[in-house]
């Protein structure tokens, strides 16, 4: 396969040309490396290397004026803004920063066209003054503003571009229009310099000028790449400015224009997928490359073009292993680096000054893969030190001082982090860059497996001390949300670049990368509408019909260089692979794109179209099943000797490999601190506020008077257990307010229905609170002891029958204390769990002679209070007219017993394996 640029460089040749002598001007540098690569081809002989430049470095050079950064302009106009701008009306840097960026964008689309200035500019202040009623005699002041700024934006210009041009500095618009007016002076001085122009392809205005003066004086050949298909096509969008170049300019009326190949039309194998999901493309292309491998095709000649460059990382993971050279023309951006997000957490920390931080934020710093390291000390982990406190105390904010208390050994890292970031802006960037400086000496202890850490520390350094400079030299940032918005801006246009060797192996770029470049095989990535191309967008000022009348590019001309940049990515290649997203997406919509129905009615290759769904395995659902080993045996008798709770049994009840991993394996739930009162915890604070009223009633009958003495004591009684129950936590405002008065209500409403029992003439006599258990049950089957153990809530005397009564403050109806058949209560959780629990303790209390028989067992239910004391009953069949029976008598305890015995033999049998339940 020949190239554009070996055709280039042989046709000058072929003119006796000497190549050394002339100066290459292409549309990138990635292009002019490929070039001078080409040179020896069609050289005979040893000569010195031409001058290859970029257009933007030429035009440069005619300008001389130096290009800076998106983020410096922004500083400098923002500085001539301030001086012209009443002190009244000047907006803040952060609210400058919204809408200037637009407006240099405009300033430099006017400026590359070539169009008058103040003509433009009063024409938008005059649209805008009709828009807004300039006749009307009482404009608002926000009218008035408003239109004012439209007026000001000539004068913006000007002061702009004079402070631009007396530091010798400008942007890229500004940069062209100098180098037309400084083009005569360049021609007078390099009558016999020869330029070389090739590959391009939409032209400014500014460039168009610069390219006929030379070509009109001799100074300038001009190879154009274009397809006679397309010059042919008035309607095809990839010849829409090739065709314009060769009508318009008066050079091309009495000289040949090159050229117009017929490359196109060749054979080619065109393969189009479509392929869910833009990592489905990224593993899809690696799939591809690995077919190309396994049939013996070299990726020297291979390009892997990125329509959405936001692939390059989820590519570069599903590259095959047996890839060795690789050349990526992109760079990483530094947005998506760990560290980015380091700083920016800071950063949104710091945003609203304040002397405490949230503890999530807190924890999300320490716990970041750079900053733990540093907050370890001599063997002992500081970071989770602070995590343990936060969640042992329920601390939900935390000042500097108290996390140099927990983490004492590292106060200067604590100082870095969280101190000091209110004083100013200077402070800030010191704060930052001594971060940077602090990781970096901590990651030179080990530096050969941290280079790619290191790296990123010194592109991160570079950027905090650009923005340290800028802040020196200009002062607009004066806080911190300023601040991070400038930092944002730097972040999106820095790249960590890659190093590789750029004429070997498969090449990795962009779509504007590929100018000028030819390629024998050809994978495309995210050719979907919204992308390739990307469509309409209006991020400008300028109204459409004033961009028509002014001839400068709108939507059209720029989905005509995406067709261009695509198309000419097809002329030469012979094997094209063409991926786009099949599914619907918030951006692209899941559309493809029109490229590919146009390369589809166009039949003018065979196109191969395939939907590519990734294959998905038929994973049946495997349940865990743990068997029992002598070793697993043993641990389940030393939990049978220290005895089962009730909750331990409805646990392997509801679900065994959860009984498992929390009695056995000891794994307990984790606990994250309770930013919201947990349901739990409510539950302790009203069962130990309960504990300490009635406790000193022991034994005694209860009165009317005595219950309401206990009312007066209740909002205390609360208060002390949610302190001691929730530590740290704050329960003085927002839904733990709440949380706390439902307690109080809890409590109180119990003792109101206390009350109620008594005026009725109840008598109630209080047998034990809290009352602890462990009692040994007869099972012969087994060779060693087993024992029941849990705690009562309350064993009273009601009446003169005995009441095991266990609080719930969840919702508990009747109905979930009431069995038909005994075999059920250990197979179903969520019917019989409250009925098992109640008739355990019952167990327990009668066999250590704590209570009598016939007894009564129930719930008494915080959320269902009115219905009082829930008995446990057992009903002859089901219905609403089935016969209770709520004593529990000798033998409801011995059909209970036969069935818990029959549970406890399934949990102790070693032929018996833990088995998950499908919930």
């Amino acid at each position: 396969m020949t190239t554009f640029i070996f055709d280039v460089l042989k046709d000058l040749q072929n003119s006796n040309i000497n190549l050394s002598n002339l100066t290459f001007v292409l549309p990138s540098k990635r292009a002019g490396l490929f070039l001078k690569h080409q040179i020896h081809k069609v050289s005979n002989q040893t000569i010195f290397s031409p001058q290859i430049i970029s257009i933007e470095e030429f035009v440069e050079t005619l300008s001389q004026l130096k290009t800076v950064s998106n983020t410096e302009l922004l500083f400098e106009f923002y500085s001539s803004y301030n001086q012209i701008t009443n002190k009244e009306h000047l907006d803040s840097f952060e609210s400058f920063s919204k809408w200037a960026q637009i407006l240099i964008q405009d300033f430099n689309e006017i400026d590359r066209y070539l169009i008058p200035q103040k003509k433009v500019f009063n024409y938008l202040s005059d649209i805008q003054e009709l828009n807004h009623w300039s006749l009307e005699k009482d404009k608002t002041d926000f009218v008035k503003n408003y239109l004012s700024f439209w007026s000001k934006l000539y004068n913006y210009y000007t002061c702009f571009t004079e402070q631009l041009l007396n530091k010798g500095i400008g942007y890229q618009g500004l940069i062209y229009r100098e180098a037309v007016k400084n083009l005569e002076p360049y021609i007078q001085s390099n009558t016999s310099k020869q330029h070389v122009f090739l590959g391009f392809n939409a032209l400014n205005t500014a460039e168009e000028t610069i390219i006929q003066e030379l070509l009109q004086n001799d100074l300038a050949k001009i190879y154009w790449d274009i397809d006679i298909v397309f010059m042919n096509n008035p309607k095809h969008d990839a010849a829409l400015f090739t065709r314009q170049h060769k009508t318009s300019w008066k050079y091309f009326k009495k000289n040949p224009f090159n050229w117009i190949t017929n490359n196109y039309l060749k054979e080619k194998n065109i393969s189009i997928y479509g392929v869910p999901k833009s990592i489905g493309q990224s593993k899809y292309i690696g799939t591809l490359l690995s077919d190309l491998s396994k049939q013996n095709q070299s990726l020297q000649n291979t390009a892997v073009v990125l329509g959405d460059e936001n692939l390059l990382i989820p590519v570069l993971n599903s590259l095959p292993e047996s890839i060795e050279a690789l050349n990526i023309t992109m760079g990483f951006p530094l947005k998506s680096i760990p560290l980015a997000s380091l700083f920016e957490t800071l950063f949104n920390l710091h945003k609203k000054s304040s002397k405490s931080f949230y503890y999530k934020d807190i924890i999300n710093i320490i716990s970041h893969q750079f900053i733990r390291p540093l907050l370890y000390f001599q063997d002992i982990d500081y970071a989770s030190k602070i995590i343990e406190t936060i969640e042992a105390n329920n601390i939900i904010y935390l000042t500097p001082n108290r996390l140099k208390q927990i983490a004492i050994k590292t106060e200067s890292i604590i100082d870095i982090l969280f101190t000091n970031w209110e004083i100013s802006v200077d402070t800030v960037l010191k704060n930052c860059s001594q971060l940077i400086l602090t990781i970096k000496n901590n990651l030179t202890e080990n530096k050969a497996s941290n280079q790619l850490s290191l790296e990123y520390l010194f592109r991160f350094n570079e950027l905090f001390n650009e923005l340290s400079r800028l802040n020196s030299e200009y002062n607009h940032i004066k806080d911190i949300p300023t601040l991070f918005g400038v930092y944002k801006e730097l972040l999106s246009t820095e790249t960590l670049d890659f190093q590789g060797e750029p004429l070997q192996g498969l090449q990795i770029m962009g779509m504007l990368e590929s100018r000028v470049l030819d390629f024998e095989t050809v994978i495309i990535s995210s050719v979907n509408e919204g992308i390739l191309p990307s469509g309409k967008s209006n991020n400008s000022f300028i109204p459409f019909d004033v961009k028509l009348e002014n001839k400068l590019p709108t939507y059209k001309e720029k989905d005509a260089v995406y067709t261009y940049h695509f198309y000419r990515l097809l002329q030469r290649a012979k094997n094209v692979y063409i991926l786009y997203n099949t599914e619907v997406d918030v951006l692209t919509g899941g559309e493809k794109s029109r490229f590919i129905t146009q390369l589809q009615l166009e039949k003018k290759h065979k196109i191969n179209h395939k939907v590519i769904a990734p294959y998905v395995p038929l994973i049946s659902l495997q349940l865990s099943i743990v068997n029992k080993t002598p070793e697993l045996l043993n641990k389940i008798i030393e939990v049978a000797k220290k005895g089962f709770s009730p909750s331990s049994l409805t646990n392997y009840i509801r679900n065994p490999i959860d009984f498992y991993y929390q009695k056995i394996l000891k794994i307990k739930q984790f606990n994250d601190a309770e930013e919201t009162v947990a349901a739990n915890t409510l539950g302790t604070v009203v069962h130990n506020t309960l504990e300490d009223l009635y406790k000193p009633f022991i034994g005694e009958f209860l009165t009317v008077e005595k219950i309401k003495s206990l009312k007066l004591k209740t909002s205390e009684n609360v208060s002390y257990h949610f302190k001691n129950e929730y530590k740290e936590g704050d329960v003085t405002k927002g839904k733990n307010l709440i949380i706390f008065e439902i307690a109080k209500r809890y409590v109180s409403n119990f003792l109101d229905l206390e009350i109620q029992d008594l005026k009725a003439g109840n008598q109630i006599k209080i047998i034990a609170i809290e009352a602890e258990n462990n009692v040994q049950i007869d099972i012969p089957e087994l060779n060693f002891p087993v024992n029941l153990t849990g705690k009562v809530d309350r064993i009273d005397e009601y009446n003169g029958t005995t009441r095991i009564i266990d609080y719930k403050t969840g919702i508990v109806n009747q109905s979930s204390v009431e069995i038909i058949n005994w075999e059920d209560i250990t197979t179903d959780y969520n019917k019989y769990s409250k009925s098992f629990q109640v008739l355990t303790y019952a167990l327990m209390m009668h066999q250590s002679k704590q209570i009598k028989l016939p007894a009564e067992a129930g719930i008494i239910s915080f959320k269902n209070l009115s219905n009082g004391f829930l008995k446990f009953s057992k009903k002859d069949k089901a219905g609403a007219y089935a016969k209770k029976d709520s004593l529990i008598t000798e033998d409801v305890l011995n059909k209970f017993n036969d069935q818990l015995k029959q549970l406890i033999l399934e949990i102790c049998s070693i032929d018996i394996p833990f088995t998950e339940k499908e919930i």
